[in-house]
């Protein structure tokens, strides 16, 4: 496989991509310490990490408008999350200096203007703070902490309807719909040519009837999209290209939204509410391939049967279903929905209940009243948490991963669900690595998250995340659903953002099934090396029991046509030297940076990319601060073993 560049977004040429290119040891030591021949060659990053530059480009553009000399600003979707990293600006930046001229600017769409006619459906809206540049750092961790801010799509959208004056200031007491075409402070083109409204959204020359067979792949296409390398995929992949020199603005706009879209075909922005349903009922796993082609064509989609149900669950119902800007925020909503759902609770602390995902432990310890941290996720844990609770203590809620990351290791959530019903305190289960094609945690949880941006989009080219609530949690559920209608803002996921989830997540469950497999080969090779001193994989750790206890079909017969699923495409291991990690980093074929869940096989020194300041902390709950980890994708088998037994080689090679 061809290599990816340093600072190259992975996948390459892609406007949105969600990963960039660290593809040496060195390199990703360089990034954590901040080196300037790493960070200059950066196109991109992880988004809740790197503003992306469509995202700058605006915020500089707001704050030059509207702010004073040398301000900066940080773009939110909508009023109440602008204003939410006020607040804790306000509680964490102690200086009153710093807080000098902090402002907040509302923008949305003149619907008064003639112009703007083609965008009302959409409702944009932007919400900017506005600080002296000593305070960005405070925002930033709100930024990164939440997953609230704007994604890059909705900031690329709505800055050309602001430059083109069809986005403008309102003040805190107007609607979007009471905005006075006086507002604009420039002029506005005759023709506006903004990406996402026509009926076909490639170039001109490439219009024609579209077939109903016009779509994602088959599940018998994977053969043929996984031999393509990351860095060659172009027939297969969404990216954008830098348009020709020398054409028109409409055609520019048009040759880089086709190149985005040029595998499979998106449904018009016109179609975002169907494309949101589709994404629920995927979730619920009670939308099949089959009728995926009528809901794109207009018709409802037809009934499912209960056996055709993959996530193993007949009565998940769409209305039950939230879908957010990424992962994180799904988890920041979890939280925030409990606090509001439980106001007599809302004094008490919360659990982190294993090996943390770095946000997931700030949100617990920054917006609430602080968390209990359990970094094993053992039976021994369990026993000390079911000890503080017989004396007295008590919690609003327990978060957990299932399985974790990146141990793979698995809380025993049946016994969980137990002491959460005996002493009342919620259970947020996180099934991001798992995903609810192999797993089905939610009979154990009050609200089941996860990150849409992984392997439920496998392109790796747009952010999402999911909340679901259990219906059968008869205590809570009712006043979760009146907390969600009050705290959820169902704009806050970007149209273009649910367009692309859509299609992305067609052939979901045949990927899921293809990457299992592709798993188990890796583990195979792994585990016949005398190098590897640990392989960290559900199927191959100690609590593999609490995983079975929730994998789906885990005593059905695949032979019978009934699902049945895997241990998930997410693995980690370790050598017994440092030396050995390098080599073997260094010199696996694979793309390499941050992220995980995507169609091609994804390498990463997780540790030292997630836990740079605090490898020791790492080490004493057990993780090796030298572990790497592998998110494995679609390619061929026999690719992946040769790739990995090169790379052992190379590792066994070293001096040590």
């Amino acid at each position: 496989m061809p290599s990816i560049g340093l600072g190259e977004s992975i996948p390459p040429d892609t406007a949105h991509a969600v990963s960039v290119s660290l593809p040496t040891w060195k390199a990703n030591v360089g990034y954590e310490e901040g080196e300037s021949w790493v960070l200059s060659k950066l196109t991109n990053g992880y988004p809740r990490f790197f503003i992306h530059n469509y995202i700058k480009a605006f915020a500089a553009s707001v704050a030059k408008r509207f702010g004073q000399a040398g301000q900066t600003s940080v773009l939110f979707p909508n009023r109440a999350a602008a204003e939410r990293c006020r607040d804790f600006m306000g509680k964490y930046a102690t200086e009153a200096s710093l807080l000098a001229n902090l402002t907040i600017v509302h923008l949305a769409l003149d619907s008064t203007n003639p112009e703007s006619a083609p965008y009302r459906s959409l409702a944009p809206t932007i919400s900017a703070v506005l600080m002296n540049p000593e305070a960005f750092p405070f925002a930033k961790q709100y930024w990164q902490h939440s997953g609230d801010g704007v994604s890059s799509r909705r900031a690329e959208y709505c800055h050309k309807l602001f430059t083109q004056g069809l986005l403008v200031r309102v003040s805190d007491s107007e609607s979007p719909a009471q905005v006075p075409a006086s507002a604009s402070k420039v002029s506005t083109p005759a023709s506006p040519s903004l990406p996402g409204m026509t009926s076909f959204r490639g170039p001109k020359r490439y219009r024609r009837p579209m077939s109903p067979v016009d779509g994602a792949p088959s599940a018998s296409n994977l053969n043929a999209i996984a031999s393509v390398s990351p860095a060659t995929k172009t027939e297969s992949s969404s990216h954008t290209v830098s348009p020709s020199a020398g054409g028109s603005e409409e055609d520019d706009d048009e040759t880089a939204r086709f190149l985005e879209e040029r595998f499979g075909r998106n449904l018009d922005l016109s179609f975002v509410n169907r494309a949101k349903s589709a994404i629920k009922r995927r979730i619920a796993g009670a939308m099949t391939a089959e009728n995926d082609a009528d809901f794109e064509h207009g018709s409802s989609p037809r009934p499912v049967a209960t056996d055709s149900n993959f996530r193993g669950t007949a009565d998940i119902q769409e209305e039950d279903v939230y879908l957010l800007p990424c992962g994180m925020n799904a988890i920041f909503n979890a939280h925030r929905f409990l606090l509001r759902a439980r106001p007599d609770k809302a004094h008490l602390k919360s659990i982190n209940f294993g090996f943390p995902y770095v946000d997931t432990l700030k949100i617990l310890q920054k917006f609430g009243a602080g968390c209990l941290f359990y970094g094993h996720a053992s039976e021994a844990d369990l026993d000390d948490l079911e000890n503080r609770l017989r004396a007295g203590e008590r919690f609003l809620a327990l978060f957990c991963e299932f399985p974790g990351n990146p141990l793979l290791t698995c809380p025993n959530v049946v016994r969980i669900r137990k002491l959460a019903d005996e002493y009342d305190f919620a259970v947020v289960i996180d099934e991001t690595i798992g995903t609810f094609a192999n797993i089905n945690v939610l009979p154990y949880a009050d609200i089941v998250v996860s990150s849409l941006t992984k392997i439920f989009s496998g392109d790796c080219n747009v952010m999402g995340g999911s909340l679901v609530l259990n219906r059968h949690r008869n205590s809570l559920f009712p006043k979760l659903k009146e907390a969600a209608s009050l705290e959820y803002d169902p704009n806050s996921f970007w149209p273009e953002d649910a367009i692309f989830m859509e299609r992305n997540s067609r052939d979901f469950a045949a990927r899921v099934h293809r990457i299992n497999a592709n798993a188990q080969t890796i583990c195979d090779v792994l585990r016949a090396s005398p190098i590897v001193k640990q392989l960290n994989y559900p199927k191959y750790v100690p609590s593999l029991a609490n995983y079975e206890a929730c994998r789906i079909g885990a005593t059905a017969d695949a032979s019978q046509g009934q699902h049945v699923g895997g241990y998930g495409g997410l693995l980690s291991f370790c050598f017994y030297h440092k030396a050995q990690a390098i080599a073997f980093y260094d010199t696996v074929e694979t793309a390499k940076g941050p992220s995980l869940g995507t169609n091609f096989t994804l390498t990463s020194p997780y540790v030292v990319l997630a836990h740079y300041e605090e490898l020791d902390w790492c080490a004493s709950l057990g993780v090796d601060p030298d572990l790497i980890r592998v998110s494995v994708g679609l390619e061929q088998e026999d690719v992946l073993r040769k790739c990995f037994e090169t790379a052992l080689a190379a590792a066994a090679a070293v001096a040590v």
